[in-house]
């Protein structure tokens, strides 16, 4: 039987706003489970049995990192918006920017120029995704900036062998960042600045992504390395849909329509047999009988995933 793993990058911010159909399912839903890994944990539903979660650089390479761009190790550089404090650098909870494909370029291409002969150069992957190519392997650990957002950066930082590597450089992109052209034309359109690009999934570059039993969706890195459907497939089979909209807004109603209400029928139907739905760091699950069991009164759902 199939299950389909939902996330949604709920950051907590001001002003959420409610959305029904998320909340009665949470209220018909078992759980919440804690979430130590959510892309091991969805990875699993379309790669039953697998022991590890692929490297991030092998979905991110082949379209960052081919020809002339060839580089041992690869990673993200995510837009993120982040203020300095008296004792601390703190990245705003809605600090994870977006980029068109233009800001993009225009940040590769000039970062290339600046900081050419480095052994690290900046590339545009799939859709606006800025990929960091280095010449020489590097061994560092870092965490994905959703963990970051709304927090304190200094305990999130890349750590590691080449940690200080990595923060030196994350250092010297926020200098040149700082009233870069891209950024005086977003402040012209009342868009946040980027103040830093945050390192990000790295690993050695040359390796294949595994054979998975599913289809992906959505706009993670790691899941549009598999593919990524445009709407809920016809031909039923686990799948992963991860997405950015925030529960409540304009395009959440557009997910609603494309992912959620399908799931559901596909659950009242039978075709499938679970649906998870992620965010921060729970889990809820709703089984196929979602029409049947007894369940709890809908409540906010920023209540449910621990974002009061």
């Amino acid at each position: 039987m199939s299950i389909v793993y939902f996330r949604f990058a709920a950051r907590s911010s001001d002003g959420p706003q409610r959305s029904p159909l998320l909340e009665r399912l949470v209220a018909r839903a078992e759980g919440p489970s804690r979430v130590e890994d959510w892309r091991f944990e969805a990875f699993r539903v379309i790669a039953p049995g697998a022991k590890a979660l692929p490297s991030i650089a092998a979905a991110i390479v082949p379209e960052g990192g081919s020809g002339t761009d060839r580089a041992a190790w690869a990673c993200i550089a995510t837009p993120v918006h982040s203020s300095a404090g008296m004792r601390s650098v703190t990245m705003a909870t809605d600090g994870i920017l977006n980029l068109t494909r233009g800001e993009a370029a225009a940040l590769a291409a000039d970062f290339n120029r600046v900081f050419g002969g480095a052994g690290v150069r900046l590339s545009v992957g799939r859709g606006s995704l800025l990929c960091c190519l280095f010449e020489d392997p590097v061994a560092a650990n870092t965490r994905d900036p959703e963990e970051v957002a709304g927090n304190d950066v200094f305990g999130f930082q890349p750590s590691g062998s080449d940690g200080a590597r990595l923060r030196r450089l994350m250092s010297e992109m926020e200098m040149w960042l700082f009233d870069h052209p891209v950024n005086r034309v977003r402040a012209a359109q009342a868009r946040q600045p980027v103040t830093g690009l945050w390192l990000w999934g790295g690993g050695p570059t040359g390796e294949a992504l595994p054979p998975v039993q599913g289809w992906c969706a959505g706009q993670d890195p790691l899941f549009a390395g598999f593919g990524s459907e445009h709407e809920y497939p016809r031909a039923a089979g686990s799948g992963v849909v991860v997405c950015a909209a925030r529960p409540g807004s304009n395009e959440w109603l557009g997910v609603e329509q494309h992912w959620l209400i399908p799931a559901v029928a596909a659950l009242r139907s039978g075709r499938l047999k679970r649906l998870d739905l992620s965010a921060a760091n729970r889990r809820f699950s709703v089984g196929k009988g979602v029409h049947l069991r007894f369940w709890r009164r809908p409540r906010p759902w920023w209540e449910s995933y621990g974002m009061e």
